[in-house]
């Protein structure tokens, strides 16, 4: 079970030389994994442009755009790829130490999207009132847009 280490780190080059490669991480979370590979990026002499990483706390999937800090940079990109899934935690290992326990009677995880336009306050009075209603908040993922909206992912249990 578990998926392929050739699925965990995949690195698409830019198609002109001016258009930047994109470096993509699917992989079990852990801690400080994000300064890491960010970290080895930098030491192959990549520029980080643009990222997007997102997290449930036990599986993380991260989306880099590089490119290099000269024209003159040469990158040994098999080697970038094996340094970057050397710090990845093993895809197996995680894949069977998170299956729930089948006699185990936890109260099922529900994901509620909110969408909506930003405003102060706002995260506060959606909590309030998830909170209202008996509902338990075990994690919360707010995103913002450049123009202004807002959506918001509660995982959430069910208290009654």
């Amino acid at each position: 079970m578990g998926i392929l280490s050739d699925d965990v780190v995949l690195i698409q080059l830019g198609n002109d030389p001016g258009q930047p490669s994109i470096i993509t991480v699917n992989c079990p979370d852990k801690p400080g994994l994000g300064c890491d590979l960010c970290r080895i990026i930098l030491e192959f002499g990549l520029c980080i442009i643009r990222g997007d990483f997102s997290t449930d706390g036990r599986w993380c999937y991260i989306v880099l755009w590089v490119e290099p800090n000269s024209s003159s940079c040469r990158v040994d990109w098999e080697s970038l790829k094996n340094r970057l899934l050397s710090v990845c935690p093993s895809c197996l290992v995680s894949y069977y130490f998170t299956q729930p326990s089948s006699n185990s009677s936890q109260p099922s995880l529900y994901l509620l999207k909110y969408c909506s336009v930003d405003r102060k306050g706002l995260l506060h009075d959606v909590t309030k009132t998830l909170c209202e209603l008996e509902f338990t908040i075990q994690r919360v993922k707010v995103m913002t847009t450049p123009d202004g909206r807002v959506v918001d992912l509660f995982f959430i249990t069910d208290g009654m």
